[in-house]
This record gives C-alpha cells, sequence and structure tokens, in this order.
C-alpha cells in the first residue's frame, strides 16, 4: 500500500466504516477557540495559513464545484483580506490554501470552502483541514491540528525535520485541548501528513 492509498484509508476516503459519521464543517469553528489557548497556554501562534485537503473526481460537475468553492473565496478576500490559491501536491491530493494574519477569518474561509463542497454533494471527498502553529519564530517548532472530515475529530501533528515526529508534544496538545476540541481517542488515526519538502508545511 502506498503513502496516498494509506492516508485515504486512515482518513476514510477508501473506508466507510470508520466514517463515525458525515462530514460537519460546524465543526471547523472549534479552532476559534483553540488558536487563543495554543498561544495562551503553549505558547504557539498561528502560521498564517490553513488549507483544505480533498480527493478530486475527474468530472465536470466536480470541476464547476471547485470554480464555485474559487468564487466564494474571492468574493472574500475584499472583506477579510484572506488571500488563496488551488494546488495538487506529489501525492495527488488536492489543497485550497488560505493565508491571512488573523485566525478567525482562516477559519471562517475554511469553514465556507469546505460547506460549499458538502452542500455540492461531495463531503465524501473532504479529507482534512489543517490549522498551522509555530513556536519561536521563522524556523521554530511548528505543530499543526489536523480535522479529519471522515472520523468527525482533531488530532495533533508536530513533524520534525527527517519526518521525526515530537510525540511529546502531540500528546501535551491532546492534553490541553482535550474538552475545547473533539480530539480522535483512537492514536492510530493520527496520521502524519507529511511536506514535499523538509521544513514546509503539510500543504506544500
Amino acid at each position: 500500500m502506498g503513502l496516498f492509498d494509506t492516508i485515504r484509508t486512515v482518513l476514510g476516503t477508501n473506508a466507510e466504516a470508520d466514517a463515525t459519521r458525515d462530514a460537519d464543517p460546524e465543526d471547523l469553528f472549534g479552532m476559534s477557540t483553540a488558536y487563543v489557548t495554543m498561544e495562551a497556554d503553549l505558547g504557539f501562534r498561528s502560521v498564517g495559513a490553513a488549507a483544505l485537503c480533498f480527493s478530486g473526481v475527474d468530472s465536470t460537475d466536480f470541476e464547476a464545484a471547485v470554480d464555485e468553492v474559487e468564487a466564494i473565496l474571492r468574493a472574500g478576500e475584499e472583506e477579510t483580506g484572506t488571500t488563496f490559491d488551488v494546488r495538487e501536491d506529489s501525492h495527488g491530493w488536492e489543497w485550497v490554501v488560505l493565508r491571512d494574519d488573523d485566525p478567525e477569518d482562516l477559519v471562517t474561509s475554511v469553514h465556507f470552502a469546505a460547506d460549499e463542497f458538502v452542500e455540492r454533494g461531495y463531503g465524501s471527498r473532504l479529507l482534512a483541514a489543517v490549522f498551522g502553529f509555530e513556536r519561536g519564530g521563522g524556523n521554530g517548532e511548528r505543530a499543526y491540528w489536523i480535522y479529519s472530515f471522515r472520523r468527525g475529530s482533531y488530532y495533533p501533528f508536530a513533524p520534525r525535520r527527517g519526518k521525526e515526529r515530537e510525540q511529546r508534544l502531540e500528546f501535551k496538545l491532546d492534553s490541553v485541548l482535550d474538552g475545547e476540541l473533539e480530539i480522535e481517542d483512537d492514536e492510530s488515526y493520527w496520521y502524519p501528513m507529511w511536506p514535499d519538502r523538509d521544513g514546509g508545511h503539510p500543504w506544500e
């Protein structure tokens, strides 16, 4: 089983039996208060970006859905200042990447994008929403909260260079945010989303 197949299975795209419920973008709003806790209790600030990961479909209707997502986000750029781009990475995953210094705007924009996919009947194609944090400035320690749409829960991901994980930090994040976020109880679903390049974000 390849890397792409593995993450599709773990996040639920190929394993309907693993889904706890249908994708619900409303869960994303829990991240609004989590940003505050991450900074106040742990010293982690937003990296100024977040992303929505999805699995594409080769159809004109799905392409129209993506176009509509882009139109919604473009319409919101003037109001929120949230910029975005849509890209595909080397694993074949597709991403809507959003950038804004205001975490609240990031959460809202990710929600808008995810909700449009659901409304257009493509909620099952949503894999994850990824929110990035950093402690210590430019090349500091990074951590991510990943929301699995098929599992209906969040889990922490703290990568180190060389594709190692800082598990102690992940468990710390779990203990501090437990109760504030709906955290995945089964750690086998805490799947790493490695970036294409060392030191990059999962969506890069």
